[in-house]
């Protein structure tokens, strides 16, 4: 086995490093909680293979290398044991584990067998097939329980010496939902509005244009809210000026639908928004959680280059916009990025798992994306547009929505302990 260690990410910007945005005065204290608290986030996330293991050169040992996987507590076959060498006046093999223990099933001879129900197993035969057989018959049983977790097998035999992973993860059920038989059955609309009754009507009216019965959810933190009418839309009354990452939890909370479209209250729905299509795109590639289209003649999206830093400075991360990974296979209007606009078709299960800072009131849109980085797939379509309205008197509604340095400050401290980023 051999281990490596992080080293240290670079960042070219000075201005970049969040910890300038800590309060000095706190900064030794915040710093031990970060520090704490990626402890125990590497405990939680780090549970499954994270140890790099190379395969050694010429063994005659054969083992399962990946993919051996037990639940919990149960006794479990440990495939592809074997050993394959020249003839030997004895044969003697080893097998140790550290979170379990070992037997070889179906034998009573215990001149062949030594350790029987521990967690060191030393078989002794005088022939190879004998050996193999025996060793095929060898069972791991966890003495731990813990939904997902590992342990390593030690395998030696003569100067040759291997580890292989075997991975302890409790079976979860399926979670699936009814695509139905109609468009309506799959989407709901969602979005969050604050002060722009106006605006929101119009986009409640593009949509009926098109989509006379999709449900339509909204979250509404106004100052002095108001009745939207309208059929098949739900208006959830929140708290004032809660923020926008909140609303988008709340609405999305209520989502029954498979998948869920995302849009600004001062969008406008025209004829190249298809809904389909991204359907399309989704039922087609199982593994997609997001598609995005494009926002007036703009189609905005980014790639990130994301550097886990070492333990206590942090991670290094840097934005890209305009940029993707690739192609989408089987898809070539669509290419693979990290994030996208505000105008996105999603897995509702899928984006329910990552979810919404609530901290983030004013301003926040890629730091979704950032906290889903290497949980959602996400891709950007071309052929798939929604409108943007003019913006007219919004004197009220852009002294709350403008960030003022304050709140950019605020914000980068916010990711400098959550994100457990050096630099952005």
């Amino acid at each position: 086995m051999i281990s490596f260690s992080r080293k240290s990410c670079s960042c070219r910007n000075e201005r970049a490093f969040l910890q300038r945005h800590v309060p000095q005065d706190k900064l030794d204290e915040v710093l031990k909680r970060r520090a704490a608290e990626y402890r125990k986030h590497q405990i939680r996330t780090k549970a499954s293979l994270d140890v790099l293991l190379i395969a050694p050169s010429n063994s005659p040992l054969q083992y399962p290398v990946h993919g051996f996987t037990v639940e919990p507590l149960k006794k479990t076959p440990i495939p592809g044991l074997a050993v394959h060498s020249t003839e030997r006046t004895v044969y003697k093999v080893s097998l140790s584990v550290s979170s379990g223990v070992l037997s070889v099933e179906g034998t009573t001879d215990m001149d062949l067998v030594a350790g029987q129900g521990q967690n060191k197993l030393n078989i002794s035969t005088k022939d190879v097939t004998q050996l193999n057989q025996l060793l095929s018959q060898v069972s791991y049983t966890s003495t731990i329980y813990h939904i997902k977790t590992k342990d390593f097998a030690n395998f030696t035999f003569e100067d040759h010496a291997v580890m292989f992973p075997i991975i302890i993860k409790r079976s979860s059920m399926p979670v699936l939902a009814d695509p139905g038989t109609d468009i309506g059955s799959q989407v709901t609309i969602t979005t969050k509005t604050f002060l722009r009754y106006k605006e929101l009507n119009v986009l409640i009216n593009s949509i009926r244009r098109y989509y006379k019965d999709m449900k339509i959810i909204i979250a509404d933190d106004s100052l002095n809210p108001q009745k939207v009418n309208g059929t098949n839309i739900e208006q959830y009354i929140m708290p004032p000026a809660q923020g926008w990452f909140a609303g988008r939890n709340l609405a999305v909370s209520q989502v029954m639908t498979k998948y869920f479209l995302w849009v600004d209250d001062d969008f406008l729905f025209i004829d190249d928004t298809k809904i389909e299509k991204f359907v399309e795109v989704m039922e087609a590639v199982p593994e997609l959680d997001v598609v995005a289209g494009g926002v007036g003649r703009d189609r905005v999206y980014f790639k990130v280059k994301y550097e886990e830093g070492d333990v206590e400075e942090g991670g290094c991360l840097t934005r890209f916009i305009g940029q993707s990974h690739q192609t989408l296979p089987g898809q070539p209007h669509c290419s693979l990025v990290d994030g996208v606009v505000n105008f996105f078709l999603a897995r509702t299960d899928s984006v329910r798992r990552v979810g919404f800072d609530p901290f983030l009131k004013r301003v926040g849109h890629s730091e979704f994306f950032f906290d889903g980085l290497g949980d959602l797939l996400v891709a950007t379509c071309g052929g798939v547009k929604i409108g943007h309205q003019r913006k007219v008197n919004q004197g009220k509604y852009l002294k709350y929505r403008r960030q003022k340095e304050a709140d950019a400050t605020l914000k980068l401290a916010h990711q400098f302990f959550k994100n457990h980023l050096k630099c952005f």
